[in-house]
C-alpha cells in the first residue's frame, strides 16, 4: 500500500509542479496585465489630457483666427467704403474741374467777344487815313461822316441846306483836312444860290490856304464867274491871267485862256 501510495505521489508531484508553476506563471501574468492596464489607462488620461489642451489650444486659436477674420473682414470694408467715397469725392472734384474749366473757357470767350467789341468801338472813334481830292490825311470818324453827309446833300441839288452843313463843318473841324474841299464845296453852294460875294471869299480862301491843292485852280475860275456876275470884269480878267500864271498845265488854264478872250 505504501508503494502504491508513493507511486500515486510520484505521479502527482510533477503535476502539481507544473501547477504551481502555471499558478506563478498565471499571477505573474495577472500583475503583468494590470501593470500595462494601468499604464494604458494612464496614457490614456495623459492621451485625454494633451488632447483636451489640444482641443482648447485650437478652440483659442480658432476663436483668435474668427476674431482676425473678422476684424480683417471690417478693416477691409472700411477701406471698400473709404475707396468708395474717394471715389466719389474724385469724381465730384474732377466735375468740379470740368466745370471751372468750361466756366474759365467762356469767361475767356466773353472776355475776348469784350475786348474785340472794345476794340471795335475804339477803332471807330481813333482817326483814320483818308484820301480826298488827291490828299491822304487822318480824319475823326465824326468828321468823316458829317463831310460824306454834307456833300450829299450838295449833290442832291439842295444847295440852301448844303450851305448850311459846310458852314458848320467848317466852324466845328476848323483845322481839317477836308477845309479844302469842304471851302470849294461851299462856294460852289453859294455860286448856285446866286450869293456870290460870299462864295468868292470862299474860294479866295481856299487858294490862300492851300495853293497846292487840286481844287485851287477850279476855286479861281469859279472866282473869276462870281467876279463877272458881279460885273467886276477888271477882277475877274486879273483872276484868270492868275490862273494860266499859277497852273499853266491844268484844265480850267485853257478854259481860263477862252474866257479871258470872250471879256471886254
Amino acid at each position: 500500500m505504501m508503494s502504491s501510495l508513493m507511486k500515486r505521489f510520484a505521479h502527482a508531484a510533477p503535476v502539481a509542479l507544473l501547477l504551481c508553476l502555471g499558478a506563478g506563471q498565471a499571477f505573474a501574468g495577472l500583475f503583468d496585465d494590470e501593470e500595462a492596464r494601468r499604464a494604458i489607462l494612464d496614457l490614456r488620461q495623459r492621451i485625454d489630457v494633451m488632447r483636451n489642451d489640444s482641443d482648447q489650444k485650437i478652440s483659442e486659436e480658432s476663436k483668435r483666427n474668427a476674431e482676425e477674420v473678422a476684424q480683417l473682414r471690417r478693416s477691409l470694408l472700411e477701406m471698400q467704403n473709404q475707396l468708395e467715397a474717394s471715389r466719389a469725392d474724385t469724381a465730384k472734384l474732377r466735375g468740379q474741374v470740368e466745370q471751372l474749366a468750361r466756366d474759365l473757357a467762356e469767361a475767356q470767350r466773353k472776355q475776348k467777344d469784350s475786348s474785340q467789341l472794345l476794340e471795335d468801338r475804339l477803332r471807330k472813334l481813333e482817326p483814320s487815313k483818308v484820301s480826298v481830292d488827291g490828299r491822304e490825311f487822318f480824319a475823326e470818324p465824326s468828321e468823316k461822316r458829317d463831310f460824306e453827309a454834307a456833300l450829299a446833300v450838295f449833290r442832291k441839288g439842295d444847295f440852301a441846306a448844303a450851305q448850311a452843313v459846310f458852314l458848320d463843318f467848317l466852324n466845328r473841324y476848323s483845322t481839317s483836312g477836308y477845309r479844302p474841299s469842304a471851302l470849294f464845296w461851299l462856294g460852289s453852294a453859294q455860286y448856285a444860290t446866286k450869293d456870290y460875294k460870299d462864295a468868292q471869299a470862299n474860294f479866295r480862301s481856299l487858294v490862300q490856304q492851300s495853293s497846292d491843292h487840286v481844287r485851287a485852280p477850279e476855286a479861281l475860275l469859279a472866282l473869276a464867274n462870281c467876279q463877272s456876275e458881279l460885273k467886276d470884269t477888271k477882277a475877274a480878267r486879273k483872276t484868270l491871267e492868275e490862273l494860266m500864271a499859277s497852273y499853266p498845265s491844268s484844265e480850267a488854264a485853257s478854259a481860263a485862256k477862252d474866257r479871258l478872250a470872250r471879256l471886254k
